[in-house]
């Protein structure tokens, strides 16, 4: 099998397929080069029409960026941000495109913006595997971490940052010392620093920063948990809890924070048409908030895919793949009519949409939200939500390793994935002998298949094309 540019995704409804399609074909236009004066790497992705790199959003582009069969390097987006890193070991959140330089304000005076390097590291290695990029950064990691913990971290060990910190604009989080999104991401970068360690092979490591996760789990958990609302808050300056219900108080769920019993309590208001739980999921605010929008107003209740996604991702890690997989669909449905919009207006990808009408989102006093044809956030959603939710792979390339979820059985599948010089295709098929899982592979590797959660086997796959019936598994 030849090298292709991007995985063909299979599934019933073409639209979705379509979308998928169309997002790859946006992506070639939204490539920069380095120069001379701003410093940057030869080739990096960025949306045409900005004039600074973001951190959060460069570490956000990587999870659908990997998908491209190394057509497009996801890596760039990274080494941007490192190679500013200063003495200190700070890595600013915004730098200028014109010349490198740091974009600092009043509001957030050190530049900092969600530290989640980490995570994207742990998945650019299983998604295109080199170990030697691993070695090679993980003291630029340590180094930013030690820079985090010394000018965040508080008496109390939780990080107290400004808002603008926190990328939620307008968000009425009036009076927040302690946001409860920065904290559990610290304990995310903590988290993953761990596993990083672990591919290394490096107990120390591991261990530091287990440690490290460890601790500021336990202060989320003691101060920022309210038992009586099943929620976590953000804190003022003497600790005490701040009762706005924003989309924030669900990072604790990517972080693995909450026990069963907190998480179940916690989702709760993801599912509930009154809060979170939407036709279209997830409003920046809770439905039930006095300020929250119909029409979104920035960050009081308009949908960003980007925070869809991060919420998608921590309900995994509780097991809920349905839930998951439910939510994805909806969303997706929703950019899609984004795509296909009423006469006199042009169907486009959108950073934000209004939570209870169709189309984009409104921010009274900001002209420029949201952007339009912004895929930072929505390839999130129509790529790599498409690939690991809807058809429900994920998978591991140093391990050689493809797990697939099917919540239901219906025609969907992968063809040309790329898999460590291994270009793979999987397919779920009705025939005349039942449901069956068509495969084509270069070279070995490992499939488990979990189906309905009644059935689940991992089965060495061979190289050429096979077939597995279902009702043999």
């Amino acid at each position: 099998m030849a090298k292709k540019e991007f995985p063909k995704v299979h599934f019933y409804d073409h639209d979705l397929i379509d979308m998928y399609d169309l997002t790859w074909n946006q992506i070639r236009n939204h490539w920069k080069k380095g120069t001379d004066k701003n410093g940057f790497q030869p080739k990096y992705f960025s949306f045409p029409q900005d004039k600074r790199i973001n951190q959060f959003e460069a570490i956000l582009a990587t999870f659908f960026l990997v998908y491209s069969n190394k057509t497009f390097t996801a890596s760039s987006l990274l080494d941007n941000f490192y190679s500013k890193q200063e003495e200190t070991g700070a890595i600013r959140g915004e730098y200028c495109q014109k010349d490198g330089k740091p974009i600092l304000s009043d509001t957030n005076p050190e530049g900092v913006l969600p530290p989640l390097f980490a995570w994207a590291e742990y998945n650019l290695y299983h998604k295109v595997g080199m170990k030697k990029r691993v070695r090679d950064i993980m003291p630029l990691l340590e180094k930013y971490y030690h820079w985090l913990e010394l000018t965040f971290r508080e008496n109390n060990g939780l990080y107290s940052v400004p808002l603008e910190a926190t990328m939620m604009g307008n968000s009425p989080r009036e009076g927040t010392c302690y946001p409860i999104d920065f904290n559990s991401q610290v304990a995310i970068n903590a988290l993953y620093m761990s596993a990083l360690g672990d591919i290394l092979n490096d107990k120390e490591i591991s261990y530091r920063y287990k440690r490290a996760y460890f601790a500021i789990k336990t202060r989320i958990s003691d101060l920022m948990w309210n038992e009586k609302d099943g929620y976590y808050y953000d804190l003022d300056k003497r600790n005490k809890q701040i009762k706005a219900r924003t989309i924030a108080s669900f990072w604790p769920l990517l972080a693995e924070i909450p026990n069963e019993y907190r998480a179940e309590a916690l989702i709760a208001h993801l599912e509930n048409p009154r809060e979170f739980g939407l036709d279209h999921p997830f409003p920046t605010l809770s439905a039930g908030e006095k300020t929250f929008d119909n029409m979104g107003n920035g960050y009081r209740g308009s949908i960003f895919p980007s925070f869809t996604y991060i919420i998608i991702k921590g309900l995994e890690k509780y097991g809920k793949f349905e839930l998951a997989r439910e939510e994805a669909i909806k969303h997706l449905y929703f950019i899609l009519d984004g795509l296909h919009p009423e006469k006199g207006r042009k169907g486009i990808f959108w950073e934000a949409y209004a939570p209870k009408h169709e189309g984009p989102a409104v921010w009274q006093d900001n002209e420029n939200f949201p952007r339009p044809g912004f895929l930072t956030y929505s390839a999130l959603s129509t790529i790599t939500l498409m690939i690991e939710n809807v058809v429900g792979l994920y998978i591991s390339l140093p391990r050689k390793t493809v797990d697939w979820i099917i919540p239901s059985l219906e025609l969907m599948g992968i063809e040309d994935l790329g898999l460590k010089r291994n270009m793979i295709t999987i397919l779920s098929n009705k025939s005349g002998r039942g449901w069956e899982i068509r495969l084509e592979s270069e070279k070995l590797y490992y499939l488990t298949i979990n189906i309905l959660d009644s059935k689940k086997k991992t089965l060495p796959i061979p190289s050429g094309k096979c077939s597995i019936l279902i009702d043999k598994i």
